[in-house]
């Protein structure tokens, strides 16, 4: 698996439903129900079922091999 993408948002949290769908990890907001329920997303390395959970800086999200990490600043926004 590689290294996480950082997905920025705006607060503090965001719900991982919303997080999906920002991360460009799912296509739609209707696809996050589904595939949160069957298990297939992580937070942090451990298997989440509540599409409601949220999520704060730091966490990461993982789907079908591909990981984002909650962030305060997307990596176009860094200096370098």
């Amino acid at each position: 698996m590689s290294e996480p993408i950082d997905v920025a948002i705006s607060d503090r949290s965001i719900r991982l439903g919303q997080f999906l769908k920002l991360a460009n990890l799912i296509e739609s907001g209707a696809e996050a129900k589904p595939v949160v329920t069957s298990g297939e997303v992580q937070v942090n390395g451990e298997v989440e079922t509540r599409r409601g959970r949220q999520l704060v800086l730091g966490d990461v999200v993982t789907l079908g091999g591909v990981s984002a990490r909650v962030s305060d600043q997307a990596v176009d926004d860094l200096p370098w």
